[in-house]
């Protein structure tokens, strides 16, 4: 019987990680309208934000077929609430990628390459969100100079770096890696070990310290 719930009796039951995107969007929308239901209005709108680059505005919301205005506010409502606690500072611990990726979802939408750190404390927790460097569409130029300034000025124990690529692939290239080697080598002079590297897109993230363990000094 669980696997005909509703979304509102399956989250109450399972969770909100059991509830597929079109199910959250159903949920925040209540009901459809008189040429569309709630589940085909909510496909309509997943499909629209799984394809879009940056966060979407009224005007382009309102172009999504069934859409009209008091729902797309109820939609904006939530992805600006979104965004603000993705930029809140409440204390994360961090044991796993897993952990930041809310941190960083906003970079999934920037058009130009966009490189951050991110400093943790002896005990995990995040203390910044620090943007290193904004670059080209394909390209950000980082220095390790500048990379662990923050790091520094927060008397960080630990960092973990993050870029975003516009294409939406997470595949890491030759010069991620290359940066990667040249930042833990860095790290490790300066006694701030880096312990992770991830790349968010639109498809997902990668985490490099997953994908090549031996890179770094230390992990999770």
């Amino acid at each position: 019987m669980q696997e005909h719930l509703l979304p509102r009796e399956k989250l109450q039951t399972k969770g909100a990680n059991a509830l597929s995107n079109e199910e959250l969007i159903a949920l925040i929308l209540g009901s459809g309208t008189r040429d569309c239901g709630v589940f085909e209005l909510s496909r309509h709108i997943s499909d629209y934000l799984s394809s879009v680059t940056t966060l979407p505005s009224m005007d382009s919301l309102r172009k999504i077929h069934g859409l009209g205005i008091v729902k797309a506010t109820q939609i904006l409502a939530c992805l600006e609430l979104s965004n603000r606690y993705i930029l809140s500072a409440k204390a994360v611990s961090v044991v796993s990628p897993e952990d930041l990726l809310s941190r960083l979802a906003s970079l999934k939408f920037e058009e130009r390459e966009r490189f951050v750190v991110v400093t943790l404390n002896s005990a995990n927790y995040v203390i910044d969100v620090h943007e290193v460097t904004s670059g080209l569409v394909n390209q950000a130029p980082i220095h390790p100079r500048e990379a662990f300034v923050p790091a520094i000025k927060d008397n960080a124990v630990s960092v973990i770096f993050a870029h975003n690529h516009p294409s939406g692939s997470t595949e890491p290239s030759e010069q991620d890696y290359a940066i990667t080697r040249v930042l833990c080598a860095a790290g490790k002079v300066l006694q701030i070990p880096v312990i992770d590297h991830i790349i968010v897109g639109k498809g997902g993230y990668t985490s490099l310290c997953r994908e090549s363990p031996e890179i770094f000094e230390r992990s999770f």
